[in-house]
Formats: C-alpha cells, sequence, structure tokens
C-alpha cells in the first residue's frame, strides 16, 4: 500500500511533541492522571522516547514522544517517526513545539517508519495513523516516501528476482504509472548499438544485458539521470570472498536511487525534460568473462585497461554518461554504489557527491540540510588524473595502489562526461546496517531528497 496520512479527524489522539527543556510545560498541561502516569513512569522527553497516556477510565487519551536535549538533538533524525511504530491503533495528530520544517520531518519520518519490506514474510503494519499537520505540503511528502518505499523494495529484493530482467520490469512499470516513454537495448544488440562496455560486462551471465532508457516530459530544461544497475556483482574472474559478496544484491542501488527520484520528479509534476539511464548488467563468472588484462573500446572511443573486473561498474557507467552526453542537457547526475573507498571515507549513513560546479554543492548542501538527507561534497581532485592513465591504454579502470579510490573512480567517470557543462556524481553505499528511526535495516535511499529539493534552483525552475 502506497504510503498515506490519516484524514483529519476530530476523534485523532493527541501525540505531545516535547523536549527536556520543555518538559515541564508539556507535563503541566496534561489532565492529572495522565501527568501523574508521566511522572511515575520517569518519561524524560529523550530522543525517540514515546510514552502513551492513560485518561480517567483507563483509556488512551494521548501520548508523548522526545526530541531530546539541544546539544545532543542533532544525533538522531526522525525522532518523532518511532511513534508510529509504538503507538498503539488510531488516528494521532502532532502538537508541540516544532518548526514547520521540523513538522514537515517528522510527517515525513512516520510514512518512512511504517514502510515494511513484506514481499517474503508478512510483517506487522504499524497500526498508528498520522493525520496530515497543518502547513505542510501532505500530498508532497506523500510521493517522497512512496518513491523512497520503490527504492527500498528494489534494493532489498534478492538478486534471483531482481535481475537486470526484472529491473527492466519494475522501470516500465513505473513509465506506465507516470506516463513516460521507455526504450531498452539488449545483449547483442549492445554491440551493434555501440554500449560494448556494458556488452562484455555482462556477457558472461545467463540474464542479457541491458540498457534501459526512459524519458518522461516536453518542457523545460533537461535532466538526465543515470545509475548503475549491477543486479549482482559477484567480482568476476577477480572474485570476491564470501563476506564481500554477501551484499552485493544491492550493487543496483544507484539504479534503484535514480527510479526513486525519478518517481519523485514525475509523480510532482515538474516542468523539466527528464531522461533516466540504467545499464543493467549481471558481473558474473564463464568462459566468456571478460579478463584482468584485457583492453576494451568505449562507446567514446577511449579505451580501457581491465586491472581489476570487480571495478565493472564504472565501465557499464561510462558507456551511459557517453549516451547522455551526446544529447547535452543542463546537467548530468549519475548515482552508484561504485567504491568502497567511499562508505570507508564516510561510512553508510553520509551520501558522498561529487560536483563539477561549485553552485550546485553549496544549494545541495544547503537543501540536504533542511530535508535531514546528508551529503557529504568529495573532490574532483585534477592532479590524480594522473593515476587513471596506465600507459597502455586512455584510461585504467583501477589504478594500483589502493590511494584515493573514490576519486579516481569518479575521475574515470568525469573523462565520459565533457560536453554537458554541469555533472554531479554519487558514490553512495544504499544500505543501512542499524535500524534507526524511519530507517530500517536494509536497502537505502541516499541523497535523493536533497536532490528533489535542490534541483528546481540548480535547474533554474
Amino acid at each position: 500500500m502506497p504510503p498515506r496520512f490519516a484524514p483529519p479527524s476530530a476523534d485523532a489522539y493527541p501525540l505531545f511533541v516535547t523536549t527536556p527543556e520543555t518538559l515541564s510545560e508539556t507535563l503541566a498541561a496534561l489532565p492529572g492522571p495522565a501527568r501523574t502516569w508521566a511522572e511515575a513512569q520517569g518519561f524524560a522527553a529523550g530522543a525517540v522516547e514515546v510514552l502513551a497516556l492513560p485518561d480517567a477510565a483507563g483509556g488512551v487519551m494521548g501520548a508523548l514522544v522526545g526530541l531530546g536535549a539541544a546539544a545532543a538533538r542533532d544525533r538522531t533524525r526522525f525522532s518523532v517517526a518511532r511513534a508510529a511504530s509504538a503507538l498503539p491503533e488510531g488516528d494521532w495528530t502532532l502538537t508541540g513545539p516544532l518548526t514547520p520544517e521540523a513538522t514537515a520531518e517528522a510527517a515525513l519520518g512516520w510514512l518512512l517508519e511504517c514502510y515494511r519490506f513484506d514481499r517474503y514474510r508478512s510483517q506487522p503494519a504499524a497500526k498508528a495513523r498520522l493525520t496530515a499537520p497543518d502547513g505542510i505540503d501532505a500530498a508532497r511528502i506523500e510521493v517522497i516516501a512512496a518513491s523512497e518505499y520503490l527504492t527500498r523494495d528494489l534494493i532489498n529484493t534478492p538478486a534471483a528476482d531482481m535481475g537486470p530482467d526484472a529491473l527492466e520490469a519494475a522501470a516500465r512499470a513505473l513509465a506506465t504509472e507516470m506516463g513516460a516513454e521507455i526504450a531498452v537495448t539488449t545483449g547483442d544488440a549492445l554491440l551493434e548499438a555501440n554500449f560494448p562496455l556494458i556488452h562484455v560486462v555482462g556477457r558472461a551471465a545467463d540474464r542479457a544485458p541491458r540498457l534501459i532508457d526512459m524519458r518522461w516530459g516536453s518542457d523545460g530544461p533537461a535532466l538526465t539521470l543515470v545509475g548503475k544497475g549491477v543486479c549482482f556483482d559477484t567480482g568476476g574472474l577477480n572474485l570476491k570472498p564470501g563476506a564481500s559478496m554477501g551484499l552485493m544484491k544491492k550493487d543496483m542501488g544507484g539504479a534503484a536511487n535514480v527510479l526513486g527520484l525519478a518517481r519523485m520528479l514525475m509523480a510532482s509534476g515538474a516542468p523539466i525534460r527528464l531522461r533516466v539511464l540504467i545499464p543493467a548488467v549481471e558481473n558474473a563468472v564463464a568462459g566468456n568473462a571478460f579478463r584482468p588484462g584485457d583492453i576494451l573500446t568505449s562507446r567514446k572511443g577511449l579505451t580501457v585497461e581491465v586491472n581489476n573486473t570487480d571495478a565493472e561498474g564504472r565501465l557499464v557507467l561510462a558507456d551511459a554518461l557517453t549516451l547522455a552526453d551526446e544529447n547535452p542537457p543542463a546537467l548530468v547526475l549519475s548515482m552508484a554504489t561504485l567504491t568502497g573507498a567511499a562508505r570507508v571515507a564516510v561510512g553508510p549513513d553520509l551520501a558522498p557527491f561529487y560536483a563539477t560546479a561549485d553552485s550546485d554543492a553549496l544549494t545541495l548542501a544547503a537543501a540536504a540540510a533542511r530535508v535531514a538527507d546528508p551529503v557529504w561534497r568529495m573532490p574532483f581532485h585534477a592532479p590524480y588524473e594522473t593515476m587513471i592513465e596506465p600507459g597502455i591504454a586512455d584510461i585504467d579502470n583501477a589504478p594500483s595502489g589502493g590511494m584515493a579510490g573514490s576519486i579516481t573512480a569518479a575521475l574515470f567517470l568525469r573523462r565520459f562526461v565533457t560536453e554537458t557543462p554541469r555533472y554531479l556524481h554519487f558514490d553512495i553505499y544504499g544500505w543501512n546496517p542499524t535500524p534507526a528511526p524511519a530507517r530500517p535495516k536494509g536497502g537505502a535511499a541516499q541523497g535523493g531528497r536533497a536532490l528533489f529539493d535542490a534541483l528546481p534552483e540548480m535547474l533554474g525552475l
């Protein structure tokens, strides 16, 4: 079911949002039985602390939810969201000292907390429903939540059920829902259409590689999204150890994230010309797998020396980025679970990104802070360009030495975006390893909400 707010109701229970600093005032305004109960339970308004309150007859009259102390409040996003899973069945309405921005965050967090991945096992749904708070754009928040649900579902689905064919089916379903056009080039037709790197990476798998090309909108500035769709990554002939292969169903997280962002843009009726390109492959092991030492010729004509078949994501993205760059939009944006170096640098919570335009980076950082979707800028450090130049070919897919792995990967991709005036690249993790309010363990959307908020300014809308 798509996430929805409950309709306004005179019978909705009040959910009192409070902090340690405002707690005494909040308790003083409660009826006697509720105040006595809260004091007896030691409610201290800590972050994500939730307490249902009784009325004089022993029923429920409302609840308290804590935001935590001011000094530590930035450590916990979506504190109010915990109430969605903790409270009893019924409609609830927010009341308390929340700014408009905090109210919108609380409302979104509530819907995100209600997400369940129940394809393979039934999961108890959250019974508490939130009425849309006054002053928020409820329809926009519902669109954002539904789009994050899509991203999470795609990443959480194991590769047996989310191969290149299933990823194509998901893209087609979204295109049908939103009235977009879609074209797919599959298998050996990739060679005929000059997508040699997508073909070579995916040719060893039973499920054929493909390039998904979705278009929507006829007016406004052009935006092209490119998402890495490696549906499972064994590492190829440079086989990953078992411990490193366990989460590789999420290696199509870039594709899942751009589909989620695309859904936000289309469902909100953004006045743009949108294109979504997804190279969808499996990096498998077979007799016809590409090899270390191979030199490949890309769509752009640049030759690439393969020093590691486990650095395949940048190869498939290279052909897709070249296609995007042939009819330059105002902005090209790529998203990929590309390097372990990015995860080591900033951990799983931050979405590291690269920008060729400082103005885009500043706009995005400000938007990320507004919508509680943290990002962190990384540098296109030009002196490292020599690290990806092997001498025997134009460019190296996996420089030796292990230094600056995320930066060199981003520089590799930038070589294929030469005509478009502005380029953004996200090297995301795409997975939440530890459950938190509104962010269950599993597939994660990263950077999409920040981009959705920032793109109107970036594109001059």
